[in-house]
């Protein structure tokens, strides 16, 4: 026989209420400010159609932390910085979908059926099917181009049996790449309906650089720099992009001006060589004709140069003791001859900034200094047996580059006098002995002295640079 203890409640020696039963409702603990502790791994509590309620709004771990609590209708599980997790195998039911999935990271590669609420991620190398689930309303599946390839490889998709897709039995099929699409199964009329599809989605830009054949190659750096001193073909096979590179910095030196010659001497020096840089260019992936300007010979001017649509003037010729006496105009002018004639004019392209400056007057009876790329020429001191005039600097306004180009050639002395000095970039001195511009350098050539006819200009060159790494 069963003993049993029938009692409606249950008090401490201090006759606190620890359990009490009042028809179908039994309270643990005699109120507010009470703390219930239970030892042990698991509790149960209540009966089958029984209830259990507690003195507060929350219910908590032995840590302190709330499992659950209610603030007026709204009941929280957990708290902040918790994680609430089902166990595995558990499932939910009654909170609902958001409409979105959840997505497996690991790609699938082979033919698969697919889950309700999981969007996947496809990187075939052939065409395979996706199966959807057995459809129910609700159900949601996703599927995104991983590979971007879907035009190459199509993605299958198949109905679960005898159900549609897009109100159609039938399979569907991705094609574009990049393709992603979701689809949400919403009765048997229609089956399962794509509401969302994206074609095409962008993906990060990997860095391109210029990419280019033509001259000679050397690298400084991130850098490569043809260097072109004759004719030629810069022929680009990648135009590259912003994130790597896709412009040129190039320079255009023209050939240099001749002196002047003629052996009673007292000639101009020939003007430098057009000097034009250019920065940022932007390159197509096409082939560009490339003219190196030669150098012009005793009183002659200097050839063009040009690359991309652009050219820069040959220098002119210096002034002759007898005809023509003015300095010709060029890239920078040649120098005046004889007494006062002027010099020639530089920047004949009209351009901005100038290619080139002016050639010097002579002075009296000194050859004047031709013009350079820097500077004009330089008058000489005039009178008998007096030096020449030098001739004007060049320039090295190319980024990246240090190299002095472009010099004008030196006016020759009156007897005795010593010939102008070339100036910096490869002019040649003037005078009895003089010295033809250096060869692509764009230097002009040095004027005739006594008993010499002159020299020629030096030819020009052309520098093309791009970024080929990072």
């Amino acid at each position: 026989m069963t003993s049993k203890i029938k009692v409606d409640n249950i008090t401490d020696q201090g006759g606190n209420e620890l359990i009490k039963r009042c028809g179908s409702t039994t309270t643990v603990g005699s109120g507010s400010g009470n703390t219930i502790n239970v030892c042990g791994s698991a509790v149960t509590v209540g009966r089958t159609g029984g209830s259990v309620k507690t003195g507060s709004n929350n219910l908590q771990a032995a840590d302190g932390g709330n499992l659950i609590s209610q603030c007026g209708t709204t009941i929280t599980l957990g708290a902040s910085g918790d994680t609430v997790q089902l166990a595995s195998g558990a499932s939910q039911s009654g909170f609902g979908r958001s409409g979105s999935v959840n997505w497996e990271t690991t790609p699938k590669t082979a033919t698969f059926t697919a889950a309700s609420g999981e969007g996947y991620f496809i990187n075939q190398s052939s065409q395979i099917t996706m199966n959807l689930p057995a459809g129910t309303a609700g159900a949601i599946v996703s599927v995104s181009d991983y590979a971007r390839n879907f035009a190459t490889y199509n993605l299958i998709i198949t109905p679960n049996g005898s159900e549609k897709i897009g109100g159609i039995a039938s399979n569907a099929k991705l094609t574009v790449n990049g393709q992603a699409a979701t689809f949400i199964y919403v009765d048997a009329t229609k089956g399962w309906i794509n509401v969302q599809n994206a074609e095409d989605t962008e993906t990060g830009v990997p860095p391109l650089y210029v990419t280019a054949t033509g001259g000679t190659i050397t690298t400084c750096g991130d850098f490569k720099i043809h260097t072109f001193t004759g004719p030629g073909t810069f022929a680009v096979s990648c135009a590259g992009n912003a994130c790597g590179s896709n412009t040129v910095d190039y320079l255009l030196v023209a050939g240099g001006g001749g002196g002047g010659g003629n052996s009673a001497g007292n000639s101009g020096g020939g003007g430098g060589g057009g000097y034009r840089p250019f920065v940022c260019s932007p390159v197509s992936a096409t082939s560009y004709p490339v003219t190196v300007g030669g150098g012009g010979g005793v009183q002659s001017q200097g050839s063009t140069s040009s690359v991309f649509s652009n050219s820069s003037t040959g220098g002119g010729r210096g002034g002759n003791y007898n005809s023509p006496n003015p300095g010709g105009p060029g890239g920078s002018g040649g120098g005046g001859a004889q007494t006062g004639y002027p010099g020639g004019s530089g920047n004949a392209g009209g351009y901005s900034p100038p290619e080139g400056f002016n050639g010097a007057a002579s002075g009296g009876v000194n050859g004047g200094g031709g013009g350079g790329a820097g500077s004009t020429g330089t008058t000489g001191p005039g009178g008998s047996n007096q030096a020449g005039g030098a001739g004007g600097n060049g320039s090295s306004a190319w980024p990246g580059d240090s190299t002095t180009r472009a010099g004008g050639g030196g006016g020759s002395g009156h007897g005795s006098g010593a010939g102008g000095a070339g100036g910096p970039g490869g002019g040649g001195k003037g005078a009895a002995g003089s010295v033809a511009g250096s060869g692509n350098t764009g230097g002009g050539g040095g004027g005739g002295g006594e008993g010499d006819s002159g020299s020629g200009g030096g030819s020009g060159i052309i520098l093309i640079k791009y970024k080929f790494q990072n």
